[in-house]
């Protein structure tokens, strides 16, 4: 026999297959009668070599050959051996074979047997991939499914038929979809699929598994996958190795669900954003829906009582469920639940509610009260309530559903949610203790801000304050609109290093030193440099305390101080590292002249310089603080353009124009606080306003009173003719006593009647009371009971002593003292 029989054949890898194996034929007597070609190359003897001769006396070593002798025996016995015996080769090595025999003939006693023999090594190793195979069918934890090319099922194991829940025989034939819904099934399908095609394996893959028997209950599995094939490379079909991760899987959500919650709970200090943060996180991923509530003081920044919980507020809602509106309450709504209900015994114990199934309308009516009926529209089945509480107070409560996910709630999620309601009650009070905080240096803001402008004959105003974004918290800016003598008005902008109540308390202390350096008629240099010395006053004396308010220090300041005077239309700037203004001709043509910057306040010692502007009738002037161009997302040259564009439409009202500005540069939220002052000059006519130089003469007094007298008349004013002569006779007569120069007399006619008087003297007067048996002294104190106010300012080449009158009433005349007014 010189070509290969086919015995039998267990599997493309077993060694006796024909392929691997040596095949020998022997007849009754134990003669060899046939001889295969890998029976030559195993042992090395040709053919003709050891047909027609006792395989014994060839193949067997001496030694061995009573063993192999009893082996034949019990062969021929059995009619069939299987076994591992010695043989010898032509070269004279001793070689251990695995041997398998089998009669092929059926007439006995001259039966001839069939030999295949292969190298007990690779029996060995045959029989342990059996072994193997069999352990992975039989014994494996992990799953097996082989299928066929159609993907029908040729055999499972025990694991694939528990988490079927079906047995082994019954799965036979099958296909996946038969087990599995639908589109759990195509998954795995197309990915079987895949391997089938492109040989390329498939190596834990994660995947829903949910059974048509079971859908409710979410699984999932880790699958890995190859392709079958023979030794002629034809493909059999493929095997794929199913592992029961759900448990796995899930602690894997939670985990990355933490980790989400740690990113996106709490990135600013808002406790209305913090509980919608809140609310994006938990759904869809763990609830269908979700409500976040917060006792009413919480979300107003104020501390909670805990001796006895009021109403809550609706702070967050957010739901995957069409209808679940009918179930929430709207957020900003005002909820009280009784102490009765599960809300409220979850915020009284400060634990959790689970209700892992709500059964029916009543257990609905337990957890949703008279919105019970809503829910069970929707069908929630699943409820949680977790208490908001950080630092052994109660903020309030967490309340999820479940609708539309079929699995209840279960002891894992109640952790879960709980380890987010910490991490957002932490949050939460950290921004209400913050909002607190913030509200009060807002409140202590803007009750230093100036409440109302007046209306003054030199400009008209419009305003905006923006207060900084919760996270930069409120800051330290400001403006003013002071009115000036000689109807002049000065119009300031500042700028406190800083954010907080600290902030506020310097802007409020800086602006107040403004309005007694303005009433002084300072020029404005001069005003930046007493408060330059001011903030660096304070600076000193803060960190003279900085060891018991480390917090409370003031690092600088910017302004920028204008006085605008109507009759004259000139405009005097100075700035103290403060933005330039904008300045809009009537035509709307808008520039930012190059004033000297000078140092921020509080540096000390250096100078500052002003500059001065002749602004036609109708003007605009924009005074800003840096928050405005520095925090629109733009550079500053764009933020500046924009600026322009804004400010240029002369015609639109003052108020609008502000409007547009603070909407078009800067976004909802800024990062600095942001003042902005507009100002539009008006210019006193001609016609409203006298004067006069007069002589240094005995005679100056009488004259100015002619004067007057004449300029009254003329403007309507006769009634309020002897209470002026009184207050310029005495201040022409002063000048001429004690000044001794020419004497400039202005009577200025706007809401008030202005008069000016000034002189080349540097003396100031001053107001004293005299005793009864003074013959003079009065007349300062006269002319303060017969005006609203009166003042000095002092100029380069003298000084002005100024007097306003209300033209709504005439004061009493006052008789017996017109002879201390002088000639």
């Amino acid at each position: 026999m010189n070509g290969p029989v086919t015995f039998f054949r267990e599997s493309p890898e077993d060694p006796f297959s024909v392929t691997g194996a040596a095949s020998a034929v022997l007849d009754h007597r134990g003669v060899v009668v046939g001889w295969g070609e890998r029976a030559e190359k195993l042992l090395g003897y040709r053919a003709d070599e050891v047909i027609g001769r006792f395989a014994a006396d060839v193949l067997v070593p001496p030694g061995d050959r009573a063993h192999v002798a009893d082996a034949a025996a019990a062969c021929r016995a059995a009619r069939g051996w299987f076994g591992v015996v010695p043989a010898l080769a032509r070269d004279g090595r001793h070689i251990l074979v695995g041997v398998r025999a089998r009669c092929v003939t059926r007439s006995a006693p001259e039966c001839e047997w069939f030999l295949v023999a292969a190298p007990a090594a690779d029996l060995i190793q045959w029989e342990t991939d059996r072994s193997v195979l069999d352990g992975l069918f039989r014994r494996s934890p992990i799953g097996l499914a082989v299928h066929a090319p159609d993907l029908t099922v040729l055999r499972v194991n025990r694991p694939i038929a528990r988490i079927g829940g079906v047995p082994a025989e019954e799965i036979r034939g099958h296909c996946i979809g038969d087990f599995l819904v639908p589109e759990d099934a195509r998954t795995i399908d197309e990915r079987l699929r895949e391997v089938l095609a492109t040989g390329r394996p498939m190596i834990f893959t994660e995947q829903p598994c949910r059974l048509l028997s079971d859908p409710t209950h979410e699984r999932y599995v880790s699958v890995s996958a190859f392709r079958m094939e023979d030794s002629a490379g034809e493909v059999l079909g493929v095997t794929q190795l199913v592992e029961d991760v759900t448990e796995r899987h899930r602690a894997r959500v939670r985990l990355a669900l933490l980790d989400d919650a740690g990113a996106r709970i709490g990135t600013t200090l808002d406790v209305a954003t913090t509980a919608r943060e809140l609310a994006e996180v938990v759904v869809p991923a763990l609830a269908d829906c979700v409500s976040v509530d917060l006792l009413e003081p919480v979300s107003r920044g104020e501390e909670p009582s805990q001796d006895a919980f009021g109403p809550v507020r609706r702070a967050a809602t957010k739901s995957v469920v069409a209808g679940s509106g009918q179930v929430q309450y709207p957020e900003g709504e005002l909820i009280d639940f009784g102490p009765e209900t599960p809300q409220g015994r979850c915020m009284a114990d400060v634990r959790p509610v689970l209700v892992s199934r709500v059964e029916g309308i009543t257990g609905l009516s337990a957890v949703a009260h008279e919105k019970a009926r809503q829910a069970q529209a929707i069908g929630v089945h699943s409820v949680m309530m977790v208490p908001l509480a950080a630092r052994g107070l109660v903020l309030g409560l967490v309340t999820l559903w479940r609708a539309r996910c079929p699995e209840p709630f279960e002891e894992d999620d109640l952790t879960l949610a709980g380890e987010f309601a910490a991490r957002a009650a932490v949050c939460i009070d950290n921004a209400r203790r913050y909002t607190r905080e913030h509200q009060a240096a807002l409140n202590l803001q803007c009750r230093l801000l100036p409440a109302e402008l007046p209306d003054l004959p030199a400009v008209d105003v419009a305003h905006r304050y923006i207060p900084a974004g919760a996270v930069a918290g409120v800051g330290g800016d400001w403006f003013d609109v002071i009115p000036l003598s000689g109807a002049r008005v000065a119009l300031v902008v500042g700028d406190v290093i800083g954010h907080g109540v600290d902030a506020a308390a310097t802007m409020g202390r800086l602006r107040t030193a403004v309005h007694t350096l303005a009433d002084l008629d300072l020029e404005p240099e001069e005003v930046l440099s007493h408060l330059d010395d001011l903030v660096h006053r304070l600076a000193a004396e803060q960190e003279a305390n900085s060891r018991d308010f480390p917090n409370d220090q003031v690092t600088g300041a910017s302004c920028l101080y204008a006085v605008y005077d109507p009759v004259s239309r000139s405009c005097c700037l100075a700035r103290a590292g403060h933005p330039p203004p904008a300045v809009v001709t009537p035509d709307g043509r808008v520039s930012f002249p190059e004033l000297p910057a000078g140092p921020p306040l509080g540096l000390g010692g250096l100078p500052f310089e002003a500059t001065e502007l002749d602004l036609a009738e109708g003007s605009l002037l924009a005074l800003f603080t840096n928050g405005l161009i520095q925090s629109t997302g733009h550079d500053v040259d764009e933020a500046l353009a924009l600026l322009g564009e804004e400010l240029s439409d002369t015609a639109r009202p003052l108020a609008e124009t502000a409007k547009r500005v603070v909407d078009t540069l800067l976004p909802a939220r800024p990062t600095d606080d942001v003042a902005l002052l507009l100002a539009r000059t008006r210019v006193l006519e001609a016609e409203r306003v006298a004067t006069w130089t007069l002589p240094a003469e005995a005679g100056a007094a009488s004259r100015a009173r002619k004067l007057l007298t004449e300029q009254l008349s003329a403007w309507g004013l006769d009634e309020m003719t002897f209470t002026t002569e009184l207050i310029v006779s005495e201040l022409v007569t002063n000048a001429y006593r004690y000044a001794g120069g020419p004497v400039t007399l202005r009577l200025i006619r706007g809401p008030c009647l202005i008069c000016e008087v000034s002189d080349t003297s540097s003396t100031s007067p001053h107001l004293r009371r005299a005793r009864s048996t003074d013959e003079g002294g009065r007349g300062l104190f006269l002319i303060a009971q017969l005006t609203e106010r009166w003042g000095t300012r002092y100029g380069r080449e003298g000084k002005t002593v100024w007097t306003e009158q209300s033209m709504a009433a005439t004061p009493p005349a006052f008789p017996g003292l017109l002879g201390d007014l002088g000639p």
